[in-house]
């Protein structure tokens, strides 16, 4: 059978039902997740619960939501709610990849240990244009009013907003100068009573670029981190399978394992908190945010950003505090330890994180080689893979949000958060970390086992063990089989130990040839006279 499969013809009933499960399953679970974190967060109380988990579904696959309308209260004109919001929830972008990469993996996987190039641009093209006609779907839907009450957003605390004072502005140098014909101060205490409607919408032709980019770019790490899954045949199939993945695999795999740390320490933190809905909300829908930020900062990334108002909170301590401080230095761990020495833990998990990636890397990486020669290859490797996935999780976690509500020009309220991380910086960090992790990684693997996984050369290429689909793959052994604690190789008690002969054997001789029996004398008749005696002497 043709590896390539130029000639092959397509099953496109099943690419189409492989295409609708795994589209299907990857928004229903996206769904659920905004849906949940939402009611925790109590932000359902403001509007509808439907269009808005649409709009955070289309917020997590790299669409784009705006705010409509203006508010006006009391005749006041020229009020006007602005709000730019940059920042996707990774939480519920990443319960969408595992879904579709998993159903799109299974769906390869049913197909053989081979696939053809045209089947497999089948099965990826079906699963892409039905996730971006359904996120299409979702844009339209997206859309509502919701209702910001005044006396939430800290409107009384201004002169004239309720708070208790006579309604005077007192300015320095000139004293208390009144009320200034009740322009701005009674109106902001009007405003703090009036409930403003604010609605959004989802800008469709920005969503549908960026699904489309968000699920090819599911598809392609989910090929290059499955170690089982087919390809095509051909010399870069082959470079993919024994190169790239088992570097791949292990980064990810290191990577969900850290977005469960941060899982867990959030539902720690919920136990002890005054409101663990809201704790478990936000976990819900931004745990991968938080996780994937102290990665590259843990790794000594350096970040540039400002937090303002109640946005401010948002943030972890002493996070937080740093940028209230000080916004015009980068936030690096140094920085941030010099406020909470405790902050040096997040570098060494960081560390750690990556020599276990380097340790996985190296153990799933073919052997066969001298120590320093694989060593070398798999630094090479995984610093590669670093360097492009370091700069990535930097852009994924690229946070911009302002939010203020501005009456004829005075800003009543301002919140807004900033944080951008250096890509550059995290590239060749993340080369460096990365070969460094690799050659360590390796190190430690060959001095247990002696190098990764053993080679199999199969009909036109060449392939590690775990490469090779099959339903029974025992992993080789860490050490070498030593007879007196083998049981298997033990002889049973009742044989001796002794060496033997080596064969060839010679041949037996051949039987001597047994004697021919003789034949036997007639028997007598059983039947009839006796025979006559002879004849005797005289008397």
């Amino acid at each position: 059978m043709d590896a390539g499969g130029s000639g092959e013809r397509v099953p496109w009933v099943d690419v189409l039902l492989a295409s609708i499960a795994a589209v299907s399953w990857a928004l229903v679970g996206m769904a659920g997740a905004a849906a949940l974190g939402l009611h925790l967060l109590g932000a359902d109380s403001a509007g509808s619960l439907g269009p808005m988990t649409a709009a955070v579904v289309v917020l997590a696959v790299g669409g784009s939501v705006t705010p409509t309308g203006d508010v006006s209260a009391f005749g006041l004109e020229g009020a006007q709610a602005r709000t730019a919001v940059e920042i996707t929830p990774l939480g519920i972008g990443l319960v969408g990849a595992l879904f579709l990469a998993y159903f799109f993996l299974r769906s390869l996987r049913r197909a053989g240990p081979y696939i053809s190039g045209s089947e497999l641009a089948a099965r990826a093209g079906g699963v892409v244009i039905l996730f971006v006609a359904t996120v299409g779907g979702l844009a339209w839907a997206g859309h509502d009013v919701i209702t910001i009450d005044g006396a939430e957003l800290g409107l009384d605390d201004l002169p004239g907003g309720g708070g208790g004072g006579d309604g005077g502005i007192e300015v320095p140098g000139l004293g208390d100068i009144g009320d200034i014909g009740g322009l701005l101060p009674d109106r902001l205490g009007d405003l703090v009573d009036a409930k403003a409607a604010v609605g959004f919408s989802v800008n469709t032709a920005d969503s549908l670029a960026g699904a489309l980019f968000w699920v090819l770019g599911v598809l392609v790490v989910a090929l290059l981190a499955s170690r089982r899954s087919p390809l095509p045949g051909g010399a870069l199939a082959a470079a993919v399978r024994r190169n790239v993945r088992p570097a791949a695999s292990a980064l990810v795999a290191v990577l969900l394992v850290a977005v469960l740390a941060g899982y867990a320490a959030a539902g720690y933190a919920a136990i002890g908190d005054d409101h663990p809905k809201r704790i478990a909300g936000a976990a819900l829908l931004g745990a991968p945010n938080g996780v994937w930020l102290g990665v590259p900062l843990g790794l000594f990334v350096p970040w540039d950003g400002k937090a303002t108002g109640e946005l401010a909170k948002l943030l972890p301590d002493p996070l937080d505090e740093l940028l209230r401080v000080s916004a015009d230095e980068p936030v690096t761990v140094g920085r941030l330890a010099e406020l909470d020495g405790r902050v040096w833990l997040l570098a060494v998990a960081a560390a750690v994180m990556m020599l276990y990636a380097g340790v996985l890397a190296a153990a799933r990486t073919p052997g066969g080689s001298r120590v320093f020669q694989f060593a070398g290859r798999c630094a090479v490797r995984l610093g590669l893979v670093t360097a492009l996935a370091l700069p990535l999780l930097v852009w994924l976690t690229d946070v911009s949000a302002d939010a203020s509500l501005s009456v004829l020009g005075f800003d009543a309220f301002g919140a807004g958060i900033e944080l951008h991380g250096a890509v550059g910086m995290a590239l060749l960090l993340g080369a460096a970390w990365g070969a460094g992790a690799g050659g360590l990684g390796a190190v430690l693997v060959y001095a247990t086992r002696g190098g990764g996984v053993p080679e199999v050369a199969g009909p036109g290429r060449s392939a590690s063990v775990a490469d090779v689909p099959g339903p029974y793959r025992p992993a080789p052994p860490y050490r070498p089989s030593n007879d007196d604690t083998n049981p298997y190789l033990r002889p049973p008690p009742e044989i001796h130990g002794a060496p033997t002969m080596a064969g060839p054997f010679p041949a037996p001789p051949p039987p001597p040839p047994r004697p021919r029996p003789r034949p036997r004398p007639p028997e007598p008749p059983e039947d009839g006279p006796p025979p006559p005696r002879p004849p005797t002497g005289g008397r």
